[in-house]
Protein backbone atom coordinates (compact mmCIF):
# COMPACT_ATOMS: atom_id res chain seq x y z
CA UNK A 1 0.00 0.00 0.00
CA UNK A 2 1.58 3.18 -0.88
CA UNK A 3 2.18 6.08 1.96
CA UNK A 4 0.74 8.55 0.08
CA UNK A 5 -1.28 8.45 -3.06
CA UNK A 6 -0.69 11.75 -5.67
CA UNK A 7 -3.55 12.82 -7.79
CA UNK A 8 -3.45 15.80 -10.59
CA UNK A 9 -6.03 18.23 -11.13
CA UNK A 10 -5.14 21.90 -11.68
CA UNK A 11 -2.92 21.57 -8.75
CA UNK A 12 -1.98 18.76 -7.12
CA UNK A 13 -4.10 17.23 -4.31
CA UNK A 14 -2.87 14.45 -1.26
CA UNK A 15 -4.65 11.90 -0.46
CA UNK A 16 -4.13 9.26 2.00
CA UNK A 17 -2.20 9.49 5.71
CA UNK A 18 0.09 12.55 4.99
CA UNK A 19 -2.24 15.85 4.85
CA UNK A 20 -1.11 17.82 1.42
CA UNK A 21 0.26 20.69 3.40
CA UNK A 22 3.02 18.71 5.49
CA UNK A 23 3.83 16.36 2.13
CA UNK A 24 4.48 19.53 0.49
CA UNK A 25 6.34 21.30 3.21
CA UNK A 26 8.74 17.79 3.73
CA UNK A 27 9.88 17.43 -0.30
CA UNK A 28 10.22 21.41 -0.30
CA UNK A 29 12.71 20.80 2.80
CA UNK A 30 14.35 18.04 1.25
CA UNK A 31 15.11 19.72 -1.68
CA UNK A 32 16.30 22.58 -0.08
CA UNK A 33 18.36 20.21 2.34
CA UNK A 34 20.16 18.26 -1.50
CA UNK A 35 20.90 22.39 -2.77
CA UNK A 36 22.61 22.63 0.60
CA UNK A 37 24.53 19.66 -0.01
CA UNK A 38 25.25 20.20 -3.76
CA UNK A 39 26.62 23.77 -2.66
CA UNK A 40 29.27 22.17 0.82
CA UNK A 41 30.89 19.58 -1.44
CA UNK A 42 30.93 20.95 -4.81
CA UNK A 43 34.66 20.89 -5.29
CA UNK A 44 36.77 22.48 -8.22
CA UNK A 45 39.74 20.44 -10.26
CA UNK A 46 42.84 20.44 -7.05
CA UNK A 47 46.32 20.65 -7.34
CA UNK A 48 49.47 19.62 -4.72
CA UNK A 49 51.19 22.64 -4.07
CA UNK A 50 54.19 23.41 -1.56
CA UNK A 51 53.75 25.85 0.11
CA UNK A 52 57.01 26.44 2.58
CA UNK A 53 57.44 22.94 3.84
CA UNK A 54 54.08 21.62 3.99
CA UNK A 55 52.12 19.86 1.06
CA UNK A 56 48.68 21.35 0.24
CA UNK A 57 45.91 19.91 -2.15
CA UNK A 58 44.55 23.60 -3.79
CA UNK A 59 41.19 23.65 -5.52
CA UNK A 60 41.78 25.94 -8.17
CA UNK A 61 39.65 28.92 -8.77
CA UNK A 62 40.91 30.45 -12.12
CA UNK A 63 37.46 31.92 -13.83
CA UNK A 64 35.35 34.96 -12.64
CA UNK A 65 32.76 32.45 -11.76
CA UNK A 66 34.88 30.23 -9.74
CA UNK A 67 36.76 33.13 -8.12
CA UNK A 68 33.63 35.05 -7.54
CA UNK A 69 32.00 31.78 -5.54
CA UNK A 70 35.67 30.93 -3.40
CA UNK A 71 34.76 28.75 -0.66
CA UNK A 72 30.85 29.77 -0.16
CA UNK A 73 28.49 28.38 2.00
CA UNK A 74 31.68 25.61 2.66
CA UNK A 75 30.96 24.55 6.40
CA UNK A 76 34.44 22.60 6.40
CA UNK A 77 37.17 21.62 4.82
CA UNK A 78 39.44 18.91 4.33
CA UNK A 79 43.00 18.90 6.64
CA UNK A 80 45.54 20.94 4.38
CA UNK A 81 43.26 21.62 2.18
CA UNK A 82 42.41 25.26 0.61
CA UNK A 83 41.51 27.16 -2.49
CA UNK A 84 44.18 29.20 -5.14
CA UNK A 85 42.44 31.60 -6.67
CA UNK A 86 44.33 32.38 -10.11
CA UNK A 87 44.28 36.03 -11.51
CA UNK A 88 44.77 36.56 -15.41
CA UNK A 89 46.24 40.40 -14.59
CA UNK A 90 48.80 40.80 -11.38
CA UNK A 91 46.38 44.03 -9.46
CA UNK A 92 45.60 44.48 -5.75
CA UNK A 93 42.86 41.60 -5.45
CA UNK A 94 40.75 42.30 -2.52
CA UNK A 95 38.52 39.42 -1.01
CA UNK A 96 35.28 39.50 1.55
CA UNK A 97 33.79 36.86 3.41
CA UNK A 98 29.76 36.83 2.28
CA UNK A 99 28.39 34.07 2.69
CA UNK A 100 31.26 31.64 3.49
CA UNK A 101 30.67 30.41 7.40
CA UNK A 102 34.59 29.34 7.58
CA UNK A 103 37.03 31.24 9.07
CA UNK A 104 39.81 31.80 7.27
CA UNK A 105 43.29 32.67 6.39
CA UNK A 106 44.57 34.06 3.07
CA UNK A 107 48.35 34.16 1.94
CA UNK A 108 48.55 36.73 -1.36
CA UNK A 109 50.71 35.37 -3.41
CA UNK A 110 52.78 37.77 -6.60
CA UNK A 111 53.24 36.13 -9.97
CA UNK A 112 56.79 34.83 -8.67
CA UNK A 113 55.01 32.57 -6.09
CA UNK A 114 56.22 34.57 -3.21
CA UNK A 115 53.83 35.26 -0.40
CA UNK A 116 54.00 38.71 0.32
CA UNK A 117 51.85 39.26 3.03
CA UNK A 118 49.24 36.85 5.05
CA UNK A 119 46.11 38.03 7.05
CA UNK A 120 42.91 36.40 8.63
CA UNK A 121 39.41 36.70 7.42
CA UNK A 122 36.59 36.34 10.23
CA UNK A 123 33.34 34.25 8.66
CA UNK A 124 30.20 36.29 6.92
CA UNK A 125 32.19 39.56 7.66
CA UNK A 126 32.12 42.00 4.86
CA UNK A 127 35.03 43.53 5.24
CA UNK A 128 37.45 44.17 2.55
CA UNK A 129 40.85 42.00 2.79
CA UNK A 130 43.52 43.36 -0.20
CA UNK A 131 47.33 42.55 -0.74
CA UNK A 132 49.93 45.36 0.22
CA UNK A 133 50.95 45.16 -3.28
CA UNK A 134 50.05 43.94 -6.69
CA UNK A 135 49.27 39.92 -6.53
CA UNK A 136 48.67 37.45 -9.03
CA UNK A 137 47.31 34.60 -6.90
CA UNK A 138 45.57 34.01 -3.33
CA UNK A 139 45.55 31.01 -0.98
CA UNK A 140 42.87 30.35 1.25
CA UNK A 141 43.34 27.97 3.98
CA UNK A 142 41.61 27.39 7.30
CA UNK A 143 42.13 30.21 9.65
CA UNK A 144 45.70 30.14 11.01
CA UNK A 145 46.78 27.13 9.14
CA UNK A 146 49.90 29.55 7.70
CA UNK A 147 50.85 30.22 11.65
CA UNK A 148 50.68 26.43 12.69
CA UNK A 149 52.06 25.23 9.60
CA UNK A 150 55.06 27.98 10.31
CA UNK A 151 54.31 29.64 6.97
CA UNK A 152 55.20 33.30 6.88
CA UNK A 153 55.87 36.27 3.72
CA UNK A 154 58.42 35.40 1.77
CA UNK A 155 58.08 31.85 1.80
CA UNK A 156 56.95 29.92 -1.65
CA UNK A 157 54.22 28.30 -2.94
CA UNK A 158 55.04 25.64 -6.18
CA UNK A 159 54.30 25.07 -8.54
CA UNK A 160 52.18 28.15 -9.49
CA UNK A 161 50.00 27.62 -12.55
CA UNK A 162 50.05 29.61 -14.79
CA UNK A 163 47.28 32.02 -15.61
CA UNK A 164 44.59 30.82 -18.19
CA UNK A 165 45.31 27.26 -17.83
CA UNK A 166 42.50 26.01 -15.64
CA UNK A 167 39.40 27.62 -17.43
Amino acid sequence: MPFARITTTLFYRYTGPVPGPVFFLAALLLSLAATTVGAQTMMLPTETLQVGERTIQAEIAATPETRRQGLMDRTSLPKNHGMLFVFDETDLHCFWMKNTPLSLSIAFINPQGHIVSITGMQALSLDAHCPNEPIRYALEMPQDWFARAGVKPGDSIVPVPPPNTHK
